[in-house]
């Protein structure tokens, strides 16, 4: 009882911020699967499955909220998912320590950089929405999906950061497209190739899906009641604690 009390009460913290910020659950939610005792390929397949559950209890409040376009959903399907199972496939079999380093100092870089940058994501504007900009965006996504299958920690982190810089939405719209789509279809997607590579702890799911319901559902009504301020304070501080959390992880 206690086991399922703990991984319900990570996972709702977890899928707050995350919900809130537009990424980062496995910051807390993945370190706690395996320091309770998994190896890192179940505790990877039982997270992936149970961060599903974000994206659907996040998708609740935003898709009521609207404003989505269709090219942009299609990019982010057809460019993305093919990444996603490129990710998610290869994963098990590469050694982590230099991606998670990498990746580390990347997340870091996202953080910084929205620093340096008051104005970024602070109003809506139309950029690259075009043949040729939704070719790069999509190549962009691609890549993003890659790191989203294998790595998992804080890639919808790099999503929302991209949808800003090259589509030049605001930061709750782009959280909004991360959450939704990111949150179901490419975790939904990167879940069942790991879950037909590895085996996956469904005992602990019931836990970890109910908090990350709950998280999705709360961080999202957040998000649309305060605005862009609050979640660019919570991307900066979220992409900021994930780097670090990632680099702890690759020399530990």
């Amino acid at each position: 009882m206690f086991e399922h009390l703990f991984l319900f009460i990570i996972s709702l913290i977890a899928n707050t911020l995350s919900s809130l910020a537009g990424g980062g659950a496995g910051l807390l939610q993945l370190p706690a699967i395996i320091f309770m005792g998994l190896p890192f390929g179940v505790a990877l397949a039982t997270h992936k499955i149970a961060s599903v559950a974000l994206g659907l209890g996040a998708s609740v409040k935003h898709l009521k909220n609207g404003g989505y376009q269709w090219q942009l959903v299609t990019i982010m399907i057809a460019g993305a998912l093919p990444g996603v199972v490129l990710g998610a496939s290869v994963i098990l079999s590469i050694p982590t320590n230099v991606a998670l380093i990498s990746l580390g100092i990347l997340t870091i870089g996202l953080g910084v950089y929205s620093i340096l940058k008051p104005e970024l994501g602070m109003t809506e504007q139309d950029k690259n929405r075009h043949v040729k900009g939704y070719l790069i965006g999509a190549l962009g996504l691609f890549i993003i999906g890659v790191l989203n299958g294998s790595l998992t920690s804080g890639t919808g982190l790099f999503v929302t950061m991209w949808l800003i810089y090259w589509f030049g939405m605001g930061y709750t719209r782009a959280v909004s497209y991360t959450l939704v789509m990111v949150g179901i279809l490419w975790n939904g997607t990167g879940a069942l190739t790991l879950a037909l590579l590895e085996s996956v702890k469904w005992d602990w799911l019931p836990a970890l899906i109910l908090g990350s319901l709950l998280g999705g559902y709360l961080g999202a009504h957040l998000a649309l009641a305060k605005g862009n301020k609050l979640v660019k304070r919570s991307f900066e501080v979220m992409t900021i604690s994930v780097g670090i959390g990632l680099l702890f992880k690759a020399f530990t």
